[in-house]
């Protein structure tokens, strides 16, 4: 059986990540549903995780949500982090410039590089680029980074003009990592859906939202925080399909 809270884990909070899942964990024994008792971290493809039948327990994002998982996974619901500016359970992607560049806003960014996690990442690539069109701009793919923290570090370092960081990533980025001090913000992108969690086909995915559901009610103040978590929500499958999915980074490669 498979559980883990891969998004939003990081050192610093992973005392409160723990003691959320074994709320969670307790909330599921109540209504008959078995759990492990630690976490699974470490996977660096998490593909493979989402979409194993033991899955119990995952979070993903919108973007590998309606490209590959809808219709082999179920959604449970959507963690709320109270984004400023979106709706419960929606995020958007914070805009970052290396504090030195004199440019301030993304229209003065037309042609510059965009640092960007994962290719299949909402927020590190389709947001932005999404974004950037609606605005008649262009932004072309810069280093491929595998993380969010990487690409603030390849921004703050000059590997790249921009990077589109999850907000709620940014928030515990802009806390705890030190290079968050060498960038400046240079915008947003619109609200889309967060990062849901889910449960494969197999599993009652309501008894689950209940249990997430209950163990939030049950974090204190200081877990709160350190999650930045507010409370769930049901998203309509609907609209993360709706979200529009741009061209892959080898269209925005130079010379393209």
């Amino acid at each position: 059986m498979i559980v883990a809270l891969p998004m939003y884990d990081r050192v610093e909070n992973r005392a409160a990540t723990d003691r959320y899942w074994s709320l969670i964990r307790a909330a599921l024994a109540a209504r008959g549903i078995d759990a492990p008792a630690a976490l699974r971290r470490g996977d660096l493809d998490l593909m493979p995780q989402w979409t194993d039948p033991a899955l119990l327990l995952s979070q993903t994002c919108g973007f590998p949500y309606r490209a590959k998982l809808h219709g082999h996974v179920q959604l449970v619901g959507t963690p709320d982090f109270g984004v400023t500016g979106c709706p419960p359970g929606h995020y958007r992607s914070v805009l970052i410039a290396r504090a030195d560049d004199p440019r301030d806003h993304l229209a003065q960014f037309d042609g510059a590089s965009l640092a960007y996690n994962d290719a299949m990442s909402q927020s590190g690539w389709a947001a932005p680029q999404n974004h950037a069109a609606r605005h008649g701009l262009t932004l072309r793919a810069g280093p491929r980074t595998g993380a969010h923290a990487a690409s603030l570090a390849a921004v703050a370092t000059g590997q790249a003009d921009l990077a589109a960081l999850d907000a709620v990533t940014w928030s515990l980025l802009a806390e705890h990592d030190p290079q968050a001090k060498a960038v400046k913000v240079i915008g947003h992108t619109d609200p889309t859906p967060g990062l849901p969690y889910i449960t494969a086909a197999t599993r009652d995915s309501g008894a689950i939202f209940d249990a997430i559901a209950e163990a939030i009610t049950l974090l204190d103040a200081t877990e709160r925080k350190a999650l930045r978590l507010s409370g769930i929500v049901r998203i309509p499958a609907q609209d993360y399909l709706s979200v529009p999915t741009p061209a892959p980074p080898a269209a925005f490669s130079t010379g393209n």
